[in-house]
């Protein structure tokens, strides 16, 4: 009987032993769990370039429909108002993005089919009106036209197609947010009006030359783009880039800093993310004084998915991905004046939009031809402090119109037409 005792009571576990499996399960866990991370994010990353492959077949079905790219800044004309930025309820001064007309390419008809019905309900039940004006609203109602009015639906709507899965960023003060960009090219002057006056409503013949000069990437502003314009070739021309959208932090990214003028930005524009500007600490968040952000409200980066001016919606290739975001005191010509002037909010004035994202050591690209590519941040990007192509009141500002890009092999592919064609794999 003492035996059986014995042999029973020796079944169970010491301390010292339950202690040593707890040990190496702890160890195991904390083995296993980096791996598991990072298979979860390279499946979010999958995701995200899927999200860009099916923009991409969108973008080509588009064109094979209407023979032309859906216009970034189109809409339903220009403003009747004092100028093209001020807010109406008579029409949108021409500031939808790309990615509007795009909804119907991209198993989006039924929110397309709300934005195009006139006088379409709203969701606070009140009576809507064809395409809101995307100018500021100091009340945030449709009265005065805005994409951050919440009440209109389209304009907050949170598309899936439209988010990148690393993106945690969600809700107000945001309206709808996009994780994807449309490519403006190397320069940041006419990156928002394109070949329109601000203050004759119409296509002028001097912002015609300037839009000409300045804008070369695939999307030109308030101006029909094609698939025959792309000189150097779909497959060595990006198209479109990922942004990170802003989680309301001071981040260099999504947060851009006001710097100053156009001009003294088109001369260096490695000026947008000096050290005197960054935090010494932590380098990805702006300094704690001694800088202007314009994120205020539902003004920030990739905050307004169907707003087409380019700190929500447009991206270049100057400073490499995830580098500084800048935007400057200016952002339309006008003809009445012949020079550039100060536009009503600081989100509608020209501005330096690197892409970025969430994964890890760069984002994802969209060329000409549909197909999706991860750039890291450490692309050949030239001399940074190089000026960019820029031609302000007929002059130019910067390099002579058609020039190279002096941004090497980052600014080369985002160049569409200026014989810089890419002959290795990148």
């Amino acid at each position: 009987m003492n035996t059986m005792n014995t042999r029973n009571a020796r079944r169970g576990f010491t301390l010292v032993e339950l202690l040593v499996v707890i040990a190496i399960i702890g160890v195991l866990v904390g083995l296993l769990l980096p791996a598991v991370q990072a298979a979860r994010e390279a499946a979010r990353r999958m995701s995200c370039s899927n999200n860009f492959k099916q923009i991409g077949l969108g973008i080509h079905n588009y064109h094979s429909a209407y023979n032309q790219l859906p216009i970034q800044k189109g809409g339903t004309g220009l403003s009747v108002a004092t100028a093209w930025d001020t807010p109406n309820v008579n029409a949108n001064g021409e500031e939808l993005s790309a990615l509007v007309g795009l909804l119907p390419f991209v198993e989006a008809q039924a929110l397309w089919e709300q934005i195009s019905n006139p006088n379409a309900p709203n969701k606070n039940g009140t009576t809507g009106t064809l395409y809101p004006a995307m100018g500021p609203s100091p009340d945030g109602g449709v009265s005065n036209g805005t994409t951050d009015d919440t009440s209109y639906g389209p304009w907050s709507e949170e598309l899936p197609t439209l988010r990148c899965p690393s993106d945690p960023g969600t809700g107000v003060p945001s309206a709808g947010r996009t994780n994807y960009a449309v490519c403006l090219g190397d320069s940041i002057v006419s990156s928002t009006d394109g070949p329109t006056s601000r203050t004759l409503y119409k296509k002028d013949s001097n912002v015609y030359q300037m839009a000409r000069a300045n804008c070369r990437g695939v999307f030109v502003p308030r101006q029909k783009a094609m698939f025959r314009d792309i000189l150097d070739g779909l497959a060595n021309t990006i198209m479109m880039g990922e942004i990170t959208t802003d989680l309301g932090d001071r981040d260099i990214r999504t947060n851009p800093r006001l710097s100053g003028t156009t001009a003294a930005l088109t001369l260096d524009p490695s000026a947008c993310g000096e050290a005197t500007f960054v935090n010494s600490t932590r380098p990805q968040f702006w300094a704690e004084s001694g800088v202007t952000l314009i994120a205020t409200g539902s003004i920030a980066r990739g905050y307004r998915w169907a707003d087409g001016n380019p700190v929500y919606t447009g991206m270049m290739t100057i400073s490499p991905p995830n580098s500084a975001a800048c935007v400057t005191s200016e952002g339309a010509y006008d003809h009445s004046s012949d020079t550039i002037v100060a536009t009503a909010t600081t989100d509608k004035r020209y501005g330096l939009m690197p892409p970025s994202s969430r994964h890890q050591g760069g984002c994802h690209v969209l060329m000409g031809d549909g197909a999706v590519k991860f750039i890291t941040d450490s692309i050949e990007a030239g001399t940074q402090t190089s000026p960019m192509v820029a031609m302000i009141n007929l002059t130019n500002a910067g390099l002579p119109a058609g020039s190279q890009s002096p941004y090497g092999l980052w600014g080369k592919l985002g160049t569409k037409a200026s014989k810089e064609v890419i002959d290795a794999e990148f």
